[in-house]
């Protein structure tokens, strides 16, 4: 589905971001993946390597704003065109608005917003090249919140990105760029099994609870369920999407 296309994952080194890597490879895209720990990144590659496809990869810490353009002269000096870009790194505390500091509201907002809305800005030319296609890694907690997940600082980050998309998407119609976002529910990645990990017995038996019942298909996501959806995305069977925010979530924004 993806034959001949050049994508660039930021994030792409585990969780969501890696296996929409893996996805894209799997259909034949080639790969540059972008994360902070190089270890990862490597270890990334080497698995994507079984794919008959171009995999490369930078290290870069995409919390420093003042690199993102940086980073964006190395990938238009490695490449004259990009068919996707998914802007999937992120960072989601949970605190309280009484006890968020500026560092915190000003590492949600460069890292959720600042990056993807520069590293875009930057790469729009070499994607209007190609006719490309951008999207953007959102979250339900955009508009819908849960008991016990303060959020104010991410769900105003991830409320940017929709509103980013969509007006993006407008934008950038005419240069035929489209522009859409995915919002998963609560996926299975590293992350989250290591949030529940330090649960007790008890509140991991709420968890499961609350799961079964908030989530109409009774189970959190895995990764593959939000690489599934970026691929039809990024694909030609999704020309005329643009200005989606695609609710990945196994029905939990129904209710």
């Amino acid at each position: 589905m993806l034959s001949g296309k050049q994508a660039i994952i930021t994030g792409g080194s585990d969780g969501i971001g890696f296996e929409i890597a893996k996805a894209f490879a799997k259909n034949n895209s080639d790969i540059l993946i972008i994360a902070r720990n190089e270890e990862r990144l490597k270890q990334a590659k080497d698995i994507l390597s079984e794919y008959d496809v171009n995999i490369e990869y930078i290290s870069a810490d995409l919390s420093d704003v003042s690199y993102v353009k940086e980073l964006a002269l190395k990938i238009r000096r490695k490449y004259k065109e990009v068919d996707v870009l998914v802007n999937n790194a992120g960072v989601a505390r949970f605190i309280p608005f009484s006890d968020t500091g500026d560092e915190d509201l000003d590492l949600h907002l460069n890292l959720n917003v600042k990056t993807p809305y520069i590293l875009t800005r930057e790469l729009f030319s070499l994607l209007a090249l190609k006719k490309g296609s951008v999207i953007n890694i959102s979250s339900y907690f955009s508009h819908r919140m849960l008991p016990g997940r303060p959020s104010t600082a991410y769900s105003m980050s991830k409320g940017a990105i929709d509103s980013f998309t969509k007006s993006l998407a407008y934008e950038a119609g005419i240069f035929g760029v489209r522009v859409n976002a995915i919002a998963p529910g609560t996926v299975n990645t590293p992350l989250v099994q290591e949030n529940i990990a330090k649960l007790t017995d008890e509140e991991k038996k709420q968890f499961s609870g609350m799961i079964k019942s908030i989530y109409p298909l009774g189970r959190i996501g895995e990764p593959q369920d939000i690489s599934g959806a970026a691929v039809f995305l990024a694909s030609d069977h999704a020309n005329w999407v643009t200005g989606e925010i695609m609710a990945v979530d196994g029905g939990l924004t129904t209710n």
